[in-house]
């Protein structure tokens, strides 16, 4: 049977028909005062966005979801777990003055802001699930330990998942340092040609692996956790993942951590993603690029392999835009994040997902 997917379109006309008042009629369609109890300390699932990330959920959307759960009952706390990499959210006190710069204070959205895994992260919880990859995985303590959740996604690009939507965002981010340490598989290579010994990969590497060597970068595979930073820092693109190994095994393991994280939670959660500035990043980065496709509207439903199958096959029936990463257009049909990201497989967190029972891919599609 289909799971169904509410939908709103990007265009209004009026206030009446503003994307506030969309993202209240979505939370009112998925059934949110059923989903939270009287008195239920509600989780609701973000991402703050890096600093120097400026695409991220903007607060007004994220407090008319506030506002819903408070009036069904529910006293909602806005919530993510620390990274691993070095960033501005690796622990609880930078995280959370991240989020205040980027406007999610108590005073915009009604609701504190927690982190899940505690002030290093490790506040966590072992979760059996017992499956291909993994028997256990490791989530942030106060994700797991909510009564109902509420998972805020912002639709986009992802250098290894293909693209990240309410799946990763429950995966990566709601596991703790651990669990996200476990995920990553895929380590790293250097092209001596390219590389120009600029230094940037040790700067940021959080496990010490990537050293210099006679002016040239060299990353021990044993200390490598495979978090990418040097990647994504690398400005001769020196540094590459081996994708054909890791990734497969990644999307898996991923999907699997998704569905430990809810693993608490029949009947109790639902899930909205913003398919608006669909940037070829995750809000990881400390900056966002351009949109690869034209604002699409904002989706909601209470099973997220549903959710995200919708999401992708919207973005993929657009057009690309011009001036962005994608410098050749990419027409309706073809798959936008992996034009992008090549070597990514976006959709096995669909199709693993729907194997091991996370929700279902076959979607009806509902406008409000």
């Amino acid at each position: 049977m289909p799971s169904v997917v509410y939908f709103c379109n990007a265009r209004t006309r009026s206030h009446v028909d503003s994307k506030v008042a969309k993202v209240r009629r979505l939370a009112e369609a998925v059934g949110i005062e059923k989903i939270v109890g009287q008195g239920d300390l509600t989780a609701i699932k973000l991402h703050f966005g890096e600093h120097g990330n400026d695409t991220h959920l903007r607060p007004m959307y994220v407090r008319q979801v506030v506002d819903k759960v408070k009036a069904a009952g529910g006293k909602p706390f806005l919530t993510d777990a620390n990274t691993l990499y070095l960033s501005t959210r690796m622990n609880a006190v930078d995280h959370i003055v991240t989020a205040y710069e980027h406007g999610f204070a108590f005073s915009v959205v009604g609701a504190p802001v927690i982190i899940a895994d505690g002030l290093r992260g490790h506040n966590s919880v072992q979760v059996e699930v017992n499956l291909k990859r993994l028997k256990q995985v490791t989530v942030g303590q106060d994700i797991y330990g909510a009564d109902s959740l509420v998972v805020l996604s912002h639709f986009k690009g992802h250098m290894i998942a293909g693209f990240g939507g309410a799946i990763k965002n429950l995966a990566m981010g709601c596991a703790s340092i651990e669990g996200k340490r476990e995920q990553h598989s895929a380590r790293v290579a250097v092209d001596e040609e390219k590389c120009i010994g600029c230094g940037l990969c040790q700067e940021v590497c959080p496990a010490g692996a990537a050293v210099l060597e006679d002016g040239k970068s060299v990353v021990d595979q044993e200390k490598c956790i495979g978090c990418f930073e040097c990647v994504s820092v690398c400005p001769e693109t020196a540094v590459q993942p081996d994708w054909l190994q890791g990734v497969p095994d990644f999307m898996e393991r991923m999907t699997e951590y998704a569905f430990g994280a809810v693993k608490n939670k029949k009947d109790k959660m639902c899930f909205i993603n913003f398919l608006l500035n669909v940037t070829p990043d995750c809000d990881c980065v400390p900056w966002s690029d351009s949109p690869i496709v034209p604002d699409i509207g904002i989706l909601a439903s209470t099973d997220p392999v549903a959710l995200d199958k919708a999401s992708y096959d919207l973005v993929t029936a657009q057009m690309s835009i011009g001036r962005s990463i994608l410098e050749q257009p990419v027409g309706p049909g073809h798959d936008k994040f992996q034009a992008v990201w090549e070597h990514t497989r976006g959709l096995m967190q669909i199709t693993y997902g729907e194997e091991i029972g996370l929700g279902v891919s076959e979607y009806e599609l509902i406008s409000i």
